[in-house]
């Protein structure tokens, strides 16, 4: 099993907008086979002093998957195609981890 953290810096106001794109799609990657695990995460207040905030322009989508050649089939999908798509125009950047058990 593989976990994966996705970071959408987007740009200024657009959370709302990239947020609605994602809710579109999670239903189609729900069924990939593969997923175990795919949502949006948005910063929330802990008052844990050590707490580092993504900011409101941001968007962790946080994933599992049973294997990479799932993750990396799931990249390819039409409907991932489509999503890349329909928020590009809200994206400052994407940062991607992809994280194996130690």
């Amino acid at each position: 099993m593989i976990r994966v953290i996705a970071v959408a810096t987007l740009k200024e106001g657009k959370r709302k907008n990239y947020l609605e794109e994602v809710y579109k799609i999670m239903p189609l990657v729900h069924i990939e086979d593969g997923c175990i695990e795919y949502g949006p995460h948005i910063d929330m207040d802990s008052g844990i002093p050590i707490q580092k905030k993504l900011g409101p322009d941001t968007v962790a989508i946080i994933e599992r998957w049973e294997s990479l050649e799932a993750l990396k089939k799931h990249g390819m999908t039409p409907h991932m195609n489509n999503f890349r798509r329909a928020v590009k125009t809200f994206m400052q950047s994407m940062q991607l981890l992809v994280l194996t058990p130690a």
